[in-house]
């Protein structure tokens, strides 16, 4: 009879002490009125205010309980960009530069970090691309990724997809990640899901960062 392998519960992974809360690019430029997305892409923005109390709460709870929060931005300059990525804007003949460092679009949106908590800077859309953040987590002997921010389905999906391929847990906080695109949100979710990853709530993570959880 061969046994019947346990695997472990997202409640338990998240109380290992080897999880961490992954923001993902809230910044002005994809979140903000007048930014890059609601500028130049010609997107609706509104979907990343409405996530903003639930990072809170995640970040709140996370640092509360000791567990690493790591910010993922961008930097979309041209001259760091990958050529495929150049192309599509040439394409759109789109001049603008999205979070260009030092000015507003770059700046957080919602929520920031405080000192001490790692910041990293991509150029693509995955947050491993080319990117400190795979040393950053195996230098914390981290194991199990909890994902909030935005695009769903293009940074957020991006770093889902490469955190899978490296061998980390992915929990996808359905409620604390937004879209432009209400459908490719819904599908994203589900692709994730499928595949990469599991989707949880935000009191579901929240209640797992609280003290009684942990003790």
């Amino acid at each position: 009879m061969t046994a019947t392998k346990t695997v472990a519960s997202l409640s338990e992974l998240l109380t290992s002490g080897s999880a961490a809360l992954l923001i993902v690019d809230m910044q002005n430029d994809f979140c903000a009125p007048g930014g890059y997305i609601d500028a130049v892409m010609g997107k609706d923005v509104a979907a990343a205010a409405t996530i903003c109390d639930n990072l809170t709460a995640l970040v709140s709870a996370a640092r509360t309980a000791g567990v690493p929060v790591i910010w993922i931005g961008s930097d979309y300059s041209p001259e760091r960009i990958p050529v495929a990525m150049k192309r599509k804007l040439d394409q759109r003949a789109i001049t603008a530069v999205c979070c260009e460092p030092g000015t507003w679009g770059a700046q957080w949106f919602g929520v920031k970090p405080i000192p001490n908590e790692s910041v990293v800077i991509k150029h693509a859309y995955s947050g491993f691309s080319n990117t400190p953040l795979h040393g950053v987590l195996q230098e914390k002997n981290i194991k199990t990724l909890v994902f909030a921010g935005v695009q769903t389905q293009v940074c957020v999906e991006s770093t889902v997809r490469e955190a899978h391929s490296l061998g980390y847990i992915a929990a996808v906080v359905k409620d604390a990640v937004a879209s432009h695109t209400p459908p490719l949100h819904e599908a994203s979710l589900m692709n994730m899901q499928f595949l990469f990853g599991e989707l949880c709530e935000t009191t579901d993570v929240v209640a797992q960062w609280a003290p009684q959880s942990l003790s």
